[in-house]
């Protein structure tokens, strides 16, 4: 799969039909209808899967109903793009219930983060799909997403940004690298290791943030990076948002040390703090796209988008 050329879905832009599923934790209606309205105050139509509130357990429905939601939105002609409603937890109970090749002949943008990270993984590693790390619907769209957050959004699912960088705010180790963007959510990132749907890490960068987890759990989490011979394949490493349960000064010191201690003596670039993920301005990111690590800085390459195939 590494050496598929990645599908770029075509884009998104005002007047275009979104559609809203919920593929993982049950979803606040107040919320979901916040972050509707904001959307359609952005200029875009919005379709909201019937199933979106529906309840079995802690999930937003069954495993089979949440994928063939998913899968309906897919072959949706009338759809453009793919929002997720909210992580939490649930995601991976789909993967061995989706038909990757029927995503791959029906691409589409797929946006989200978080517990999503399981699947903007296998999409772009299964489908060869380019997907998109970044907001939801009924949490940070709800809860009202920065103006700049917002704007580079539709720039870059608009097919209008050739490219783009973020900057870090430290190196922990210096270098040069460029590579297809994976990853994700630091947790689901882990436990997707040993999985056929695990991310393909050679030649990489590799995408990593996370919140609510306390020091020694992060440690942990890049130790099994480590000891599975991931970390060992990837040709740079960027660290978003990462955030302790308190977010306190030595749980930031502990988390930062300990990210710079794992990926010690790996010979590649290691950049901390872009503002992507959790508890950050949260600027989507093109996972499977092309980027480049170099002073202090990512820098993507490539349109994420594919302009060609736009009806």
């Amino acid at each position: 799969m590494g050496s598929r050329a990645r599908i770029k879905p075509p884009p998104l832009r005002a007047g275009d039909t979104i559609g809203v599923v919920a593929c993982a934790a049950a979803v606040d209606g107040e919320h979901l209808e916040r972050g509707v309205a904001e959307l359609e105050g952005q200029g875009f139509r919005v379709k909201v899967s019937p199933r979106a509130l529906a309840r079995d357990r802690i999930f937003a429905g069954s495993d089979e109903e949440r994928a063939g939601e998913l899968t309906r939105f897919f072959c949706d002609p009338e759809i453009t793009a793919i929002f997720a409603a909210r992580g939490g937890y649930g995601s991976g109970r789909l993967l061995p219930l989706i038909d990757f090749d029927l995503i791959r002949r029906h691409p589409k943008i797929f946006l989200g983060f978080s517990d999503q990270t399981y699947l903007l993984n296998a999409f772009v590693h299964l489908s060869s799909m380019v997907c998109f790390h970044g907001p939801m619907v009924a949490k940070d769209v709800a809860g009202g997403i920065s103006a700049p957050s917002m704007y580079h959004l539709k720039q870059l699912l608009a097919g209008q940004l050739n490219g783009f960088h973020l900057q870090g705010s430290e190196s922990l180790h210096p270098g040069t690298a460029e590579g297809e963007l994976i990853g994700g959510c630091l947790s689901i990132v882990a436990a997707m290791i040993g999985t056929p749907y695990a991310p393909d890490f050679n030649g990489r960068i590799l995408f990593l943030e996370d919140t609510g987890e306390k020091a020694y759990r992060v440690d942990r989490m890049l130790v099994q990076l480590r000891h599975s011979g991931a970390l060992a394949q990837v040709a740079g490493v960027v660290f978003g948002g990462m955030r302790g349960p308190g977010d306190t000064e030595t749980d930031r010191r502990l988390i930062h040390d300990f990210a710079a201690e794992q990926t010690a003596g790996l010979g590649v670039p290691v950049l901390w703090g872009i503002e992507a993920g959790h508890s950050t301005e949260n600027f989507t990111l093109p996972i499977g796209a092309r980027a480049r690590l170099e002073g202090g800085r990512i820098e993507f390459l490539e349109r994420a988008v594919s302009l060609e195939t736009r009806k």
